[in-house]
């Protein structure tokens, strides 16, 4: 029998359970959506997370304190244990730069203040970075410009602020020039950055950045750092440099055992990728969730094969009596059902790119740097793993009716 004929056939028996039909394609359809949902939602949140590491270049060596023997880095890690690591002082950054492939550097700690201009109060995180960083983390100005090396060296009450921080404060009016408080102490306003939205779950529009020893001097009372940004020159030799400065750390802070270094050097390749593989591995375990679903849906296309087949017990008899071989039952039996989970893929995946994009839509209306994508693989895989799951779930029915002797099936009913 030719496929035409069998989709036919197939079709027409499937119209004549409407209902039946309508809800096993809305059952399957929503494990398929989920499929397509996730897939999409796991670029659009790995292009978030990425997306927050475009303000750093490539040529970034980021170095961040750790517990020595232990993985994990400390500026957050141990700060929320209440460990405060003090070994990585001012003084290995300014010898950090002196390296031959290192052109600048910065190193910075935060904190939480209260900020004031006239009546109104803010509590803010304030960054103490370096003078170098606006050009080590390409720092976009607004209006003004960042503070100068020489401000940094003499302590200087200067603040780079955020959009937010301006807005809220002078408005229309200009901030450069103007003096907040912070504790009491008047700061001058020299910049203001551009409109950045949120970062690594900060509202970067609403920090404010002051020079690393104005922070450490004026008002924490150390000489340490949380961590230190360099701007590597030959990106061929990043790896070298990488080790140069792990021996240089190493020699400064009388460590003989890597294993108990109390820093972590880090490319911002290593801190993509690390990024990927967790995003992707999330992403792959919520799909196996899903797939599981999936399976138990392919689970309920038996079931209901077996019940149609039990009910056209008469049908097939009379097909099998007027001379139909029992491979076109089996064929027509396995179209149906491969029908029913293509029709359920179709649908899912229509579904679940319109949801896909209104979750691109409220992120986005939330200031997240979502981007909308829906793989081609991903519509493939969604609409192959469905037929395949009704070509596997319906041999057993298909089979079913293909072995009923005719003579018995018309007796039957």
């Amino acid at each position: 029998m030719l496929f035409k004929d069998l989709f036919t056939i197939s079709s027409s028996a499937l119209l004549r359970q409407k209902m039946r039909t309508i809800l096993t394609i809305i059952a399957l359809s929503i494990g398929i959506a989920s499929v397509v949902i996730i897939i999409s939602a796991g670029k659009g949140l790995e292009s978030m997370v990425l997306g927050e590491l475009d303000v750093y270049s490539p040529n970034t060596l980021n170095i961040e304190v750790r517990v020595p023997g232990k993985g994990e880095t400390g500026s957050a890690t141990s700060m929320a244990t209440g460990v405060t690591i003090t070994s990585l002082k001012n003084d290995d950054m300014e010898e950090i730069v002196k390296l031959p492939n290192i052109s600048l550097a910065y190193n910075y700690v935060t904190s939480q203040q209260v900020i004031k201009y006239r009546e109104q109060n803010k509590t803010v995180t304030v960054f103490g970075y370096g003078a170098d960083a606006a050009r080590v983390d390409n720092l976009k100005i607004l209006e003004g410009r960042f503070y100068t090396a020489e401000e940094e060296k003499s302590v200087a009450q200067v603040v780079f602020i955020g959009y937010k921080i301006k807005d809220d404060f002078f408005g229309e009016d200009t901030a450069i020039g103007k003096s907040i408080f912070i504790k009491g102490k008047s700061f001058r306003v020299v910049g203001v950055q551009e409109e950045m939205g949120a970062s690594f779950g900060f509202d970067m529009d609403s920090i404010i950045y002051i020079p690393t020893k104005t922070l450490q001097k004026r008002f924490l009372g150390t000489d340490y750092a949380m961590g230190i940004n360099a701007h590597v020159i030959d990106m061929s030799q990043l790896e070298n440099t990488k080790e140069d400065v792990e021996m240089l750390l190493r020699d400064r802070h009388d460590i003989t055992d890597p294993d108990k270094d109390d820093f972590k050097v880090t490319t911002m390749e290593e801190i993509r990728s690390t990024l990927e593989t967790v995003v992707g591995g999330i992403t792959l375990l919520l799909i196996a969730l899903v797939c599981i679903s999936l399976l138990v849906g392919g689970v309920g296309i038996t079931n209901i094969m077996y019940v149609t087949v039990t009910e056209r017990t008469f049908e097939i008899g009379l097909r099998k009596s007027l001379g139909a071989k029992s491979k076109d039952v089996l064929w027509q039996f396995l179209v149906e059902a491969m029908i029913l989970t293509a029709s359920g893929g179709v649908v899912g995946v229509i579904f679940g790119v319109l949801i896909s994009y209104l979750i691109y839509l409220g992120a986005t209306g939330f200031g997240l740097k979502w981007a909308f994508a829906v793989p081609i693989y991903a519509i493939v895989l969604a609409i192959g793993f469905s037929t395949s799951v009704g070509l596997f779930f319906g041999i057993y029915p298909a089979k079913k009716a293909a072995s009923l002797d005719p003579i018995v099936a018309i007796r039957k009913d």
